[in-house]
């Protein structure tokens, strides 16, 4: 119980977090036996943290609250685990960077059904964000552990990511324990600074599931790493997950749609067609991501031999996603159906690669249905105006108080 007479409030306790806990705590990463241990990741997470709290008081009143907090049960940590998603889901909504952060968990689960990761594979995201890929991948294999040597392999060679940013490397190995993965194999760094002519056979992974980011900027010497020259960070990650997955190896990548279509991106297209069999293509509507304000696919492909028929869906759900009404699981569940024998309907189709011209233009064209009209009432336009509007308020109030 708290000793509220001797406890520590005031400039002594923020004097005592910076300069004896955090150091502690940051120290972690020196002591601890090996990098897989729950104690280096506490000193990784350490070593990224600052304290922002400047007032004493408040620190005091957030340590008494957490105090307060219960972490032992099976059911404590659940739903610490749901608190800790909501408020990556918040950030996510928070401005359009949110993808940075949060990718929808419904559109996640449907990737990862689809790719499938077995117990005994390797699951890589390069661009891993909140980890969202990874925790979804690991409740998936969840229910192939059947011994003690399955649950071994899970927690320790199973996951592997890297992220850029200190922020978002904190949140997904943050995210990571919460789901129960004790020493996440995740690190910062900057996956496209990485050499792809010094990725060997022991490198690559059986499964990569990713959301890179795009529209980024790298420093010129990072530009020349990659054969296909482009200054398109979504692209550059194109090529390094075709050189990171084995043969026969599976990814489920979200991305701009402009990827099928864009002359920038015709030699990576062709690349692509090339060495992987394309066999699915998501397109998904305007809102998945909220916020964001871009339409994305979700390109499914197979190292190993090249694209003859690409299977297309086009997401049609006759209705405006947005903050209060984002996408579900429900919404995919005829693309899941249709896609284990790539049946054409109203909204999928096979395109044969063969008919490409010389650009490869991959664009959605469904010929089974007229080009859709945009039929949203008068109400549903000024309502996404309006969150448009809200979005942008918000974040002219925060670059305000940064200024």
């Amino acid at each position: 119980e708290l000793d509220v007479i001797n406890a520590m409030t005031g400039d002594d306790l923020v004097t005592f977090v910076n300069q004896k806990l955090f150091p502690s705590l940051k120290h972690f990463k020196d002591t601890a036996v090996s990098p897989d241990t729950l104690e280096y990741k506490i000193g990784e997470i350490f070593d990224e943290l600052r304290n922002k709290i400047s007032s004493g008081y408040n620190m005091r009143e957030i340590i008494n609250k957490i105090d307060s907090l219960k972490f032992q049960s099976v059911d404590d940590k659940h739903e610490m685990t749901v608190l800790y998603e909501d408020k990556i889901k918040r950030m996510g909504n928070a401005g359009r960077n949110g993808g940075e952060y949060y990718t929808p968990r419904p559109l996640i689960r449907t990737i990862v059904k689809i790719i499938d990761p077995r117990i005994g594979e390797t699951v890589y995201d390069p661009a891993c964000g909140s980890a969202g890929f990874l925790c979804e991948a690991f409740n998936y294999m969840q229910e192939q552990v059947h011994s003690v040597a399955d649950n071994e392999t899970l927690q320790k060679a199973t996951f592997f990511g890297k992220e850029k940013k200190g922020l978002p490397y904190i949140i997904a190995t943050m995210n990571m324990i919460f789901h129960g993965v004790a020493a996440p194999n995740i690190i910062r760094s900057n996956t496209l600074a990485e050499n792809l002519a010094t990725i060997q056979e022991r490198d690559r992974k059986h499964v990569i599931l990713a959301n890179p980011p795009f529209g980024g900027s790298e420093r010129t010497e990072v530009l020349q790493n990659f054969d296909i020259r482009t200054s398109e960070t979504a692209y550059m990650f194109m090529q390094h997950f075709i050189k990171m997955l084995k043969v026969n190896g599976r990814a489920g990548i979200v991305i701009k749609n402009t990827f099928l279509s864009n002359g920038d991106a015709a030699a990576l297209r062709r690349k692509l067609l090339e060495e992987c069999n394309l066999h699915t293509i998501l397109d998904l509507p305007s809102g998945v991501f909220t916020g964001a304000g871009v339409k994305t696919v979700v390109l499914f492909f197979t190292k190993g031999e090249p694209t003859r028929k690409i299977w297309y869906y086009q997401l049609n759900l006759g209705r405006t996603l947005g903050k209060t009404n984002p996408l579900s699981e429900a919404d995919l569940e005829d693309f899941v159906n249709l896609q284990k024998t790539q049946a054409e309907s109203e909204n999928s189709w096979m395109l044969d690669v063969s008919t490409l011209g010389d650009d490869c233009d991959l664009s959605v064209k469904n010929p089974n249905k007229p080009e859709v009209v945009d039929n949203r009432t008068t109400a549903d336009i000024l309502n996404a105006i309006a969150e448009l509007n809200e979005d942008s308020a918000r974040l002219i109030k925060e670059i305000k108080e940064m200024l």
